[in-house]
């Protein structure tokens, strides 16, 4: 293809404007500040999709309360090889936050961050038997060593009152993790790009991006639409493209044509919420309490009543209750999921569906959930809950990586997927949860693969803004109390 007259130029384009491109652009215009970055989003603001702190839970995701990240093997052990891992990731997360808090780029923590006890709470005798195996499994390690275990019910209302009040009989076991966030994902990414917009960083909002296409040179094409204004459809080449688009993104990672798309599909699950703003109700809970997911439930269906902090607000919501709608953003099409189905990605996606028909069966039935059971479910962990102080709202779409298995055919994926292109020139982050709270790591592992000629260059750089960058915190004991403790003096945790 002939590139148009009057094509733009750009370094870089980031294609969306949540918590993934205000990362990578804030970490690229720190270590290459003369490149120049064009972050395009079709909405007229930033966050409001995934990003956006009513369409999340907000859970700094550290596998603290988790109890998806691990599960119980047949011989009743636990492992907390994934758990530690994620954990190793929000570490490194935090430490970009804190530098950044500490550099100006990012205001008072308490408008992003705020210091909210992870804890996990099951029922019966077979889940807290789980947990204190959990539990057990999980001390040892020093990124774990402040969690506590109890089934001492005056322990746990001292912890978690409201899930106290009013409950019958019955085992009851819970964790308590005391350096546990919540996490405003929407103002963090609004800071992020507000910083990077008075550095130069061009940020266009009611753009969207219709094809993509590779070069003889190996730069792309990236074509514009202007939503508000036609006369400004235009072409950007860019010498690196990222897709960043939440659910957005696996479509155009489709037009890119890349060999590395081949074989991806995505599941589409939606979600609500119950939220209660009463202060007289929000001031009796400061936990994030975590419970077992339903048989065929997606990961990010495990209930959970969480604290908010949006806006300075303290809120509470529990949920989410699982839904199904075709399209891939909130605010997108209810075509998107037929429109993505192609010839690569028809077999595996069929065989992800046929191995996945629990889940089929669980949105059933959350779809036709009344209001009445909906209510009943937050009793399991809140009895003495008014119907009448809850409101529900809807959350954000997640998009479910499905994808290619050569002993299964296809598998559908509770996780993130970051592809990039073998030269480099392009990459895309699919999936959901932990995403946002693994945003730093993520990106750091998008730079490597894409820019692996830079990296020898921007080590340094990347070691000041994350001292233990390279290193497992959990493996250093003496390292990890000096970090952590540095970050939650930073960030204010506990």
């Amino acid at each position: 293809m002939t590139s148009p007259q009057h094509t733009e130029t750009a370094d870089v384009v980031l294609v969306g404007a949540g918590i993934m491109s205000a990362t990578l652009a804030t970490l690229l215009n720190d270590l290459q500040p003369e490149w120049k970055l064009t972050v395009l989003e079709r909405l007229d603001a930033a966050g409001l999709e995934s990003s956006n702190a009513w369409n999340n839970a907000g859970t700094g995701h550290s596998a603290l309360c988790e109890l998806n990240y691990a599960p119980q093997a047949s011989d009743g052990t636990v492992s907390a090889t994934k758990a530690l891992n994620i954990n190793e990731q929000f570490q490194i997360t935090r430490q970009l936050w804190s530098s950044l808090v500490e550099n100006g780029t990012l205001g008072a923590p308490s408008t992003f961050i705020n210091s909210v006890p992870h804890i996990s709470m099951v029922f019966g005798d077979d889940h807290a038997n789980y947990l204190r195996a959990r539990y057990d499994a999980f001390k040892p390690h020093k990124l774990f060593e402040r969690m506590e275990f109890t089934e001492d019910r005056e322990q746990i209302a001292q912890w978690a009152p409201l899930t106290m009040h009013g409950r019958g009989a019955g085992r009851v076991a819970a964790t308590f993790a005391p350096e546990g966030t919540d996490v405003d994902f929407g103002s963090l990414t609004n800071q992020l790009l507000r910083h990077l917009g008075g550095r130069g960083v061009s940020i266009q909002y009611g753009q969207q991006v219709t094809t993509l296409e590779r070069q003889s040179d190996g730069s792309w094409l990236v074509s514009v639409k202007d939503r508000l204004n036609r006369d400004n459809n235009r072409v950007i080449r860019a010498r690196f493209v990222f897709l960043g688009a939440g659910g957005g993104a696996l479509p155009l990672l489709q037009k890119s044509g890349i060999k590395e798309a081949k074989g991806f599909g995505g599941f589409p699950v939606s979600g609500l919420f119950l939220r209660n703003v009463d202060p007289t109700i929000t001031a009796q809970h400061n936990a994030k309490v975590y419970g077992q997911a339903s048989v065929g439930a997606p990961p990010m269906s495990v209930p959970h009543l969480d604290t908010r902090y949006v806006d300075g607000e303290r809120a509470l919501m529990f949920g989410p209750y699982g839904g199904f709608r075709p399209n891939f953003l909130k605010q997108g099409s209810l075509l998107d999921l037929p429109k993505s189905v192609r010839a690569h990605n028809l077999y595996p996606m069929t065989r992800a569906g046929m191995a996945n028909l629990d889940l089929v069966k669980y949105l059933l039935g959350e779809l036709t959930k009344t209001r009445s059971q909906r209510i009943e479910a937050l009793r399991e962990y809140y009895p003495s809950a008014e119907e009448s102080q809850w409101e529900l709202i809807e959350a954000g779409q997640r998009v479910q990586v499905m994808k290619a298995d050569k002993a299964k055919g296809g598998v559908l994926q509770f996780g993130t997927e970051l592809v990039t292109s073998a030269d480099g020139s392009i990459g895309a982050l699919l999936g959901a949860s932990p995403g946002a709270s693994t945003a730093v790591p993520i990106m750091l592992n998008l730079l490597t693969k894409c820019f692996p000629a830079k990296m020898s260059e921007w080590e340094p750089r990347i070691k000041e803004l994350i001292p233990a960058y390279g290193v497992k915190l959990n493996d250093n004991p003496g390292l990890a109390d000096e970090i952590m403790g540095h970050t939650a003096s930073v960030l204010g945790i506990k």
